[in-house]
């Protein structure tokens, strides 16, 4: 028998008490005591009311037990609440590690429900399944060795070890500066160029209206003096329109009973291709049909050709950065081969500048900034920046879909689960990034 809750037993003593009241409140609008019957009746209502109290009572002290445990096991969560900024922490202040979208995912109230109707995990013939929760068309399958039966083994480690080893490195939303938007469109000012023509400026020896200053400038023969330079700043308004990147694979009902795999598949193949699709855009992406504009296609760019040799060519974009961009440089963008490249550099006397096959190499930092490696930048170009000077909005972060509605899935068996974002991408000052011929 299902344990009643304090809302049950609730609504039973007030149900209890409120035939007691009725069965009162007639005996006295009549005016006559109660009949045998009646008080049968009052004596039964009464009793069950009084336990359904004790009750309440009882399941009141499990709650109260409750609180002292989650008071006492504050690290373990118990009590972890969301703050502002939408971590979740603890009483003492310790963040609560957020679950990943394959966990949230296959913890859902929409796949538990879907899996009730699974048994020993096995759908029915006529079973439908579809999801409202937050391509590559190999079909995934719970049999083949090739497919998904690869991951069905009892140590998942293997699962994610398998498809981490066609994962890269995505580092480049660490350097830019997060936004968000509710909206389908931003607009944001980029500033072109900057013209400051501060200086000192003399008293005005007059109130009379002077001549205006010639083409020699405010601050040469202007009558009256007391002239304010004019300095300049270009800018012009541009609107991106967010855009949506997504992707979605088959898997048959076999693999969906698969808890352990569908997280698996969601977390590191289907949210991470989203991932590296975006970093891909926001290098790369022309601006043309569904495109971002990326940083290799906006105009304002600085550039730097190739000098004497990458170390040098890569230090002169840095200082172009800080000269013309006025920004002090917080990454390099450098493609795998261009940072081997640089770190099997020797110098005359065939000695390895970064330490050699014993040294930790150059793809930390190069002449003090952090370095990304990333295949999102061709080989022989590299991009160096004050990448703050950048945004990425998040219009709506990674949601899962599922559903047997696609095509003819529903009479095969199949599901196919959708993975989307929304994001649009901005380069607010241009002239603080440069791009960078490595080429010799």
């Amino acid at each position: 028998m299902p344990t009643m809750t304090i809302e049950d037993l609730a609504g039973q003593m007030k149900h209890h008490l409120t035939e007691a009241r009725a069965i009162a409140a007639k005996a006295e609008e009549e005016d006559r005591d109660f009949t045998p019957e009646e008080a049968g009746q009052l004596r039964e209502h009464m009793a069950k009311a009084t336990e359904a109290k004790a009750e309440v009572e009882k399941a009141k002290g499990n709650d109260e037990l409750r609180k002292t445990l989650a008071d006492l096991g504050d690290d373990i969560a118990l009590n972890a609440k969301t703050d502002e900024d939408g971590e979740r922490r603890t009483a003492s202040g310790f963040t609560v590690p957020r679950k990943s979208i394959g966990e949230e995912f296959i913890h859902s109230a929409e796949y538990k429900a879907l899996m009730a109707q699974a048994p020993n995990g096995t759908f029915g013939q006529k079973q439908r399944v579809q999801s409202g929760m937050a391509g590559f068309k190999s079909l995934v399958t719970g049999g083949s060795d090739t497919s998904a039966g690869a991951w069905v083994m009892p140590d998942q480690l293997g699962t994610q070890v398998g498809l981490d080893s066609f994962k890269r490195p995505l580092r480049l939303r660490d350097v830019v500066t997060p936004g968000q938007t509710m909206s389908d469109t931003v607009e944001y000012v980029r500033v072109t160029s900057v013209t400051n023509a501060a200086a000192p400026v003399a008293e005005a020896t007059t109130s009379a209206a002077p001549t205006a200053p010639g083409s020699a400038g405010p601050l040469v023969n202007a009558t009256g003096g007391g002239y304010k330079p004019e300095s300049a700043l270009a800018a012009q308004k541009i609107t991106e329109t967010v855009r949506t990147i997504a992707h979605w694979i088959p898997v048959t009902k076999r693999a969906l009973s698969d808890a352990a795999q569908i997280r698996t598949l969601i977390d590191a193949f289907l949210r991470y291709g989203l991932e590296e699709e975006l970093e891909d855009q926001m290098i790369q992406g022309d601006g043309t049909g569904e495109n971002f504009e990326g940083l290799a296609n906006v105009s304002g760019v600085q550039s730097q050709a190739w000098d004497t040799n990458a170390l040098t060519t890569l230090r002169k974009a840095k200082t172009k950065v800080r000269l013309v961009g006025r920004s002090i440089a917080n990454a390099y963008l450098l493609n795998p081969a261009d940072v081997e490249t640089i770190d099997l550099l020797q110098d005359n006397e065939a000695r390895f500048y970064f330490g050699g096959p014993s040294g930790v190499g150059s793809a930390g930092t190069l002449w003090g900034v952090p370095v990304i490696e990333t295949e999102a930048v061709p080989a022989g170009t590299g991009y160096v920046g004050d990448f703050r000077r950048s945004i990425l909005w998040d219009r709506e972060q990674a949601t899962i879909q599922m559903t047997d509605s696609h095509l003819d899935f529903f009479v095969r068996n199949l599901v196919a689960i959708l993975a989307e974002m929304r994001a649009a991408f901005g380069i607010v000052q241009p002239s603080a990034f440069v791009e960078v011929d490595l080429t010799a």
